[in-house]
This record gives structure tokens, C-alpha cells and sequence, in this order.
């Protein structure tokens, strides 16, 4: 009898201990287990977008015609005007719009998203337990069983969940010899945080992500934001640091910044591209000289950074935009499609769906 109540306090004892065990791992993994189905949500929300959206299934060009597309189908001035002097910000709110309409358009897809990556990883931690396990279980001759189990347990999470091993030291010591038990402890402990997990996703929403995902779509799209000095169209350079000048393929009428004729308030309708091969001069301010656009380069930075080649070509979807939106362009900078400015009769024909159509093809 006495053999026996010996047994049973042991037994008491060792239970107790891998309750302790598990209740102090479990609260260790489950904020760790939500971060980490955020995170894995974010890339696979941008990858799915990346995959599915003919936007972001190539480079920042594409996304700029497709951009370009959305603002003619929408023609709504505003929207222009963001573009036209915060790209960049433009991009990211159109990136971060299209995310948006796709993850919380009614279908809960967010919530699916959510709940795959809580299964995939709580997956992989009952795969750790199961490995961990098998790897101690038949070490008789070691006596330090758990703080073994945690390094492997550990080692196998570390590149899906951020749960370091110095978070852990209180608990290797316990006095744990049925690892097998507590396998089976920590499955069924693991489910009932699972349980608790997919309740709070519910009522999850874009605002739960730390990263968002529109943020690492973006990043596919990064390279160089420099804007032309003279029509504000963006450097095409795929680094944000580049080497060189900066350069584009299509400059604009310089009448979308607010270019005009001297001592007039008519626009400057030409483009950069074709002024550079003209006798023309400019400066940004009455306080500088004059410099012909043969020489711009003399003008210093910021038109010294920049390489524009003569060319004579304008892109009919500026042509439509200047025609289009004349009245408001006249408004935002106070001066006249006139003179010099005056809008050729032939920009007046093109279509949206012709501008857009060349736009496409270029």
C-alpha cells in the first residue's frame, strides 16, 4: 500500500508538472500564433492579388497604364490631380483600394485568408510536437528530457513563428518524464487555442495587420519616384538609388505642372522632349536666368539629373486628359489654354477609348 501511494503522489506530481508545462507554453504561443497568421496572411493576401489582378501581375509601368485606365473610366479631376503631384501616394492608396475591395467585398474572403493560415500553421506546431516527441522520448539516459524537447520544438518553428527559446527557461527544469503525455497534453491543449484563435479572427479586419498587405504589394512596385521638372511625369528606373539620370520613354505637356508662356498667362502645351530640340528658354523663377532648353543640363539640379532625348511624340492620352479637363486646369493654376497654348482642334477628336487603346499598345 505503501508502494502504491508512492507511485500515485509521483504520478500527482508529474502530471501536475506538464500541466504547468503546457498552460505556460501555450500562453507563450498563442500571441506568437497570432502574429504569425497576420503576417502570413499579409504576403499570401499580396500574392494572391499578384496572381489573380492583370494590375500587379507585371511591372510598375503595367500598373501605371492600369492606373491610368481607372482614372479616364472614372474621370474624376481630383483624382487626377493626386496623381499628377503625389504619385507615389496615388500608387499606394489605388494598391491599398484594390486590396481592400477584394478582401472585405462581402465574400468574407478575409476571414477564409485568416483561417488558412491558422490551420497551416497550427499544423506545423503539431508537427513540432510529434517531431520534438520522438526525438527525447527514447533518450533514457538524458536527464534534462524537456529543456532537450524545447530546443527541438523551438528549432522546428523558427521559420514560421517567432517564439524564441530564451522566452522558455522557466519551465525547462519542471520534472517531466512522460513526454509521450505530454504530447498528448499539448495536442489537446493546442486545440483549444486553435478554438479560441478562429473566434477572435472573426471579428478581425484590415486594420489588425501590423504589415499590411497592400504595404508588401507595394513594395513589388518600388523603383524611383523622381518627377520631371518640367511635366512631373516619374522616372521609369527600377531603383530608388540608381546610378545615372533619370529618364522616362513619355514626357507630358508641360501644362500639367503649370508651365505658361512669359509675360502671358498662356499654358505651355509642348512636351519636355520636344522643347529640348527647340530655341526656346525657361526658368523656374524670375530670380534666375534664362536657359535655353538645348543647354538644360546648365540650369543645374534638379533638370541636371535628368536625361531627356528630343522627340516630338505625345501620347494621345494627354492629348484627351488637356482637352478633357481643360476648364479645370484652367481653375487649379489660374491661366488660359490660349496663344501659344491654344488646344489644337485635333486633340479635340481623340476619344477616351481611342487614348486609351494607344496607351495600351505603347
Amino acid at each position: 500500500i505503501e508502494d502504491f501511494f508512492q507511485c500515485f503522489q509521483i504520478s500527482c506530481q508529474g502530471a501536475t508538472s506538464i500541466t504547468t508545462f503546457v498552460v505556460f507554453l501555450c500562453d507563450k504561443i498563442e500571441p506568437a500564433l497570432s502574429r504569425a497568421v497576420f503576417e502570413r496572411t499579409a504576403r499570401d493576401i499580396a500574392e494572391d492579388m499578384k496572381n489573380k489582378f492583370p494590375d500587379f501581375k507585371s511591372n510598375r509601368a503595367n500598373l501605371e497604364v492600369c492606373i491610368l485606365r481607372y482614372l479616364a473610366e472614372q474621370e474624376n479631376f481630383e483624382y487626377f490631380k493626386q496623381y499628377l503631384t503625389s504619385p507615389k501616394q496615388f500608387f499606394q492608396s489605388y494598391i491599398e483600394r484594390r486590396v481592400k475591395s477584394h478582401c472585405l467585398d462581402g465574400s468574407s474572403r478575409l476571414r477564409m485568408f485568416l483561417e488558412s493560415s491558422l490551420e497551416s500553421l497550427y499544423g506545423n506546431i503539431l508537427s513540432a510536437v510529434s517531431l520534438s516527441t520522438q526525438i527525447v522520448k527514447d533518450k533514457k539516459d538524458r536527464e534534462d528530457k524537456i529543456s532537450l524537447w524545447l530546443d527541438e520544438f523551438c528549432g522546428e518553428l523558427a521559420e514560421v513563428i517567432n517564439l524564441p527559446r530564451s522566452e522558455l527557461k522557466g519551465i525547462e527544469h519542471q520534472e517531466v518524464t512522460d513526454i509521450e503525455f505530454l504530447s498528448s497534453a499539448m495536442a489537446k491543449s493546442l486545440i483549444d487555442l486553435r478554438d479560441r484563435l478562429i473566434k477572435e479572427l472573426a471579428d478581425a479586419d484590415m486594420s489588425s495587420f501590423s504589415r499590411q498587405p497592400h504595404t508588401i504589394l507595394a513594395e513589388h512596385f518600388s523603383g524611383c519616384w523622381q518627377q520631371c521638372p518640367f511635366c512631373g511625369a516619374v522616372c521609369t528606373n527600377t531603383m530608388q538609388n540608381h546610378d545615372g539620370d533619370h529618364q522616362l520613354v513619355f514626357h507630358r505637356p508641360q501644362a500639367l505642372t503649370g508651365f505658361k508662356w512669359y509675360g502671358t498667362d498662356h499654358f505651355v502645351i509642348d512636351i519636355c522632349s520636344s522643347s529640348v530640340a527647340s530655341d526656346c528658354s525657361f526658368r523656374f523663377h524670375d530670380y534666375q536666368p534664362w536657359t535655353p532648353y538645348r543647354t538644360y543640363r546648365n540650369a543645374g539640379p534638379p533638370v541636371s539629373t535628368w536625361r531627356i532625348l528630343p522627340d516630338s511624340s505625345m501620347q494621345a492620352y494627354w492629348k484627351w486628359f488637356v482637352s478633357h479637363f481643360r476648364t479645370q486646369l484652367e481653375a487649379l493654376y489660374s491661366q488660359k489654354f490660349q496663344g501659344k497654348g491654344e488646344i489644337p482642334y485635333a486633340w479635340h477628336r481623340i476619344t477616351k477609348q481611342e487614348a486609351l487603346s494607344e496607351l495600351e499598345r505603347c
